[in-house]
This record gives C-alpha cells, structure tokens and sequence, in this order.
C-alpha cells in the first residue's frame, strides 16, 4: 500500500480534479492527502466526501517540505510500503504508477526512485543532478553562458544520456517515489528549507543508506514552471534557503559531497 501527498498553494483546479481524476481507480492507495498551504480553502475539497482522500488546510503557508512532512508522519505511522510526493503539474498515467510499485518490489535496495521527466512537448528535463557545491549557484549569474552552459552539463549529468538505470544522489522533488522503511532511518524534509534544497538534501540522505534511482523506462509529464527565474521574490527565497543548505553541509569543505560526486561520475566512464 501507499501515500500519496499534493501540496496545494492557489493550484488551478483543473491539475487538482486531474489528479484525483487519474488515481480513483488505484487501489493500492491507501490515502491521498492535500495538504492546502493555499490563504483560502479549496471548498469542494473540504466537503469531498471520498474515503482514501484527505483533506488538510494549514492555514498558512508551512513551505513545500512541512507540508509533505504532514503526510509523511502519517505514513510512518500506518507503515505504509511507499509515499509518493507529487507537484501538482504532474501528469501520468496510472498504469505507470502501478509499474513503478512493481519496479520497487522487486528492488528492496532502492529507498528512493524517480522515472524520467519531460516537458510536455516530450523533450528531457535534466533532474537527475551531481551535489551542488556553492559554486553552482553562483555560476548562473557571474559565469559566461558558453562556459556555464558546460559546467550545467556535468552538474544534471547530461553525460550518461537519460536513457539508462543509474544511481543518483540528487534527484527532483517534482516526483519522489519513496520507500517508507528509507524515511524511518533517515527523517522526512527537513523543515528548516521553506523550499527548494529540500529534495536535494532529503536525497542525499536516503542516498548514503540506499539506492536513490533514476529509472528512464518509464515518463511522467511536469509543465515546470520554473518560479525562481521568474520571480524576483522566489529567487531570493531560493538563494537563502540554499545557504541554509550549504550551512549544513559546510560550504567549500564538504568532503562527502566531493566522494559521493566523484564516485558517481565515475560510474559513467
């Protein structure tokens, strides 16, 4: 059985009905929670009367990790086998849901896995990505695009191709198919990231104990509305939320992120 938790911030109605739309026939679902950090109710929402459907209204803004969390603990404590978190503009078909729980069945190894992400003109989106060392964020705005443009290339991994198994130690918190025997061992997201380095660092930290897989045979559509380059409010957030990473993993002297790059650059050679 799984979880599955949404959270909600002024979502188009539309990507809420669909998602419920395309799980309803699912019955390894235990429960689907939206977790609504919206300033008002979705009231058909609160009024929906569906049994494995849950409805949460924070009130408040908690951030994207917190409001997962509030799923996540649940799903500890009923000892569900998986929690999916999934954003919202995700689109999927449900017999890919049901082979991806095949998928990791079959592998107890795997405490984390992802499936390949595209745009929806079916064109890649680079996700799978090496442990951002402070000069990644900064190359983006000081660096020359020809030479930024490489060193992108190494950071998403661009060099195995996407179109393989591979063993990866950042991957996007767009779709996170997660084994909930990973999360008792290592935690859910840590809180203090309001959003964006959440999923790096929830990775990385399933990454040390388990498998955290890319798994290209099967797709998921992500509309990717990228609010950060958009956004001058939402880059700043992104900006100081990501020193907050680099506060817990000791900036320019992090020796695990150079052993962990280094051994899965290595894989691919």
């Amino acid at each position: 059985m799984m979880n599955i938790s949404v959270v909600l911030y002024n979502t188009a109605m539309d990507d809420i009905e669909r998602i419920i739309k395309t799980l309803r026939g699912f019955d390894q679902i235990q429960t689907l929670f939206f977790i609504d950090n919206s300033p008002k109710k979705y009231e058909f929402l609160d009024n929906l009367l569906e049994e494995k459907i849950k409805y949460i209204f924070t009130g408040k803004n908690l951030g994207y990790g917190k409001g997962h969390n509030i799923a996540m603990e649940e799903s500890i404590h009923t000892n569900v086998d998986f929690h999916l978190v999934l954003n919202p503009d995700i689109y999927f078909e449900i017999e890919t849901l049901k082979e991806l729980s095949v998928f990791m069945i079959s592998q107890p190894e795997i405490g984390h896995l992802m499936p390949k992400v595209v745009y929806p003109d079916n064109s890649i989106q680079y996700l799978c990505k090496l442990l951002p060392s402070p000069f990644n964020l900064f190359a983006r705005a000081f660096l020359p695009n020809k030479l930024y443009q490489k060193l992108n290339a190494k950071y998403e991994l661009r060099i195995f191709g996407y179109d393989k198994i591979a063993n990866v130690p950042y991957l996007s918190g767009c779709f996170m198919f997660l084994r909930v025997s990973s999360l008792k061992e290592v935690g859910i997201f840590d809180e203090r990231f309001f959003m964006y380095p959440e999923d790096i660092d929830l990775t990385r930290r399933i990454h040390k104990k388990f498998r955290t897989v890319f798994y290209p045979n099967l797709s998921v559509i992500h509309r990717h509305e990228k609010a950060s380059f958009k956004s001058v409010k939402m880059k700043l957030i992104h900006i100081i939320n990501m020193m907050k990473y680099f506060n817990k993993y000791y900036w320019f002297f992090d020796i695990d992120r150079l052993k962990i790059n280094r051994k899965i650059l290595n894989q691919f050679k």
